[in-house]
């Protein structure tokens, strides 16, 4: 199967978690530029959590959303603005300060069994003239007729695309299939499919190209997969497989891979890959944004991260309860 894609890059949005939510204004307008020049189709740029993400319980980032998004817009002569809203982070109010600097494309992020928080987000997007995603985050702990029925209520409330979004990056192969063969079978034909995946099980490429197989058009990853846990799906990798399967696509391999190596990489103060904490996010079916977070609670109180992950599977934690994993790791402590 070949049909058109449209990639979409997540380092400057899901790539802030793998440095704190640290770049700076120059290296974010410096990083799209780059982008931009190696022709992705969407550049997602906001805190890692989404707009107004900045806070106590999801970490501080060196600028507001505004500074990051400022000017970036002008620089662009291909790809698409876009950012990310979580119901309950960012408000209406903050995705209209987003348009007015020149987003066109918003995606709005919930669990995925909780759609029905968006149907607000995704009017008031529609009505500003935005390109809306339904972003239906840590798509395995919700079945495939499950999923099935909260993309029909993001599609019903106006999104143009919902996403499957494997935020633990615990999703097999076959998971991928099963879910984005139900999209596309029963969603409307105009309505686009989106695939999001981290890599905690090296599985971000495999996953995305299945699900390019199966129907999805819109592809999410990342500059030497910068992001939380092991990271996303590498951009330039998935590129270069494209390429040799003869998949259309609009990127420039050699920019992407220049890009990733030369600016990306020095910036990692944590190295994104597979090591025995970020592959216990994908086994534990964990929310990989936690890594940071259990690897601070496991040096304060003398535990392994890889046990608090695992504690957090079991308890089927979910993104939004970073704040808890202190009171695991307490709980651990006094048994």
């Amino acid at each position: 199967m070949t049909h058109k894609t449209y990639i979409q890059d997540v380092t400057l949005r899901d790539g802030m978690h793998a440095i704190r939510h640290q770049y700076t204004k120059e290296q974010i307008r410096d990083l799209a530029i780059a982008l931009d020049e190696a022709k992705v189709d969407a550049i997602e740029i906001s805190h890692g959590d989404g707009l107004a993400g900045g806070s106590f319980n999801y970490g501080f980032g060196a600028h507001t959303d505004w500074d990051w998004l400022e000017g970036v817009a002008e620089n662009l002569k291909h790809a698409r603005l876009t950012t990310l809203l979580i119901p309950g982070i960012a408000t209406i109010h903050d995705l209209k300060k987003a348009r007015d600097l020149g987003v066109e494309s918003v995606r709005i992020a919930t669990h995925c069994t909780e759609a029905d928080i968006s149907a607000q987000h995704i009017d008031a997007a529609k009505k500003m003239g935005m390109d809306v995603g339904g972003f239906l985050m840590m798509a395995h702990m919700n079945n495939p007729e499950g999923l099935l029925e909260q993309a029909k209520l993001m599609e019903s409330y106006g999104a143009d695309c919902v996403y499957v979004t494997d935020s633990a990056g615990a999703l097999l192969m076959d998971g991928v299939t099963e879910r984005i063969k139900r999209f596309r079978g029963e969603l409307k034909p105009e309505t686009e499919v989106g695939i999001h995946c981290h890599h905690n099980l090296s599985l971000g490429v495999a996953n995305t190209i299945v699900a390019y197989q199966h129907g999805a058009n819109r592809l999410d990853a990342s500059l030497a997969g910068m992001g939380a846990g092991a990271g996303n799906c590498p951009l330039e990798v998935l590129v270069a497989v494209m390429n040799k399967a003869g998949y259309e696509q609009n990127s420039d391999v050699h920019k992407l891979m220049d890009a990733a190596d030369d600016l990306i990489r020095p910036l990692q103060t944590r190295p994104v890959r597979v090591d025995r904490e970020t592959l216990s996010l994908g086994y534990a079916g964990v929310y990989s944004s936690f890594l940071l977070h259990a690897e601070r609670a496991g040096k304060k109180y003398g535990l392994d991260t890889r046990d608090i992950l695992e504690e957090l599977g079991k308890r089927k934690m979910v993104g939004g309860q970073e704040d808890m994993i202190i009171d695991v790791a307490l709980d651990m402590v006094g048994k």
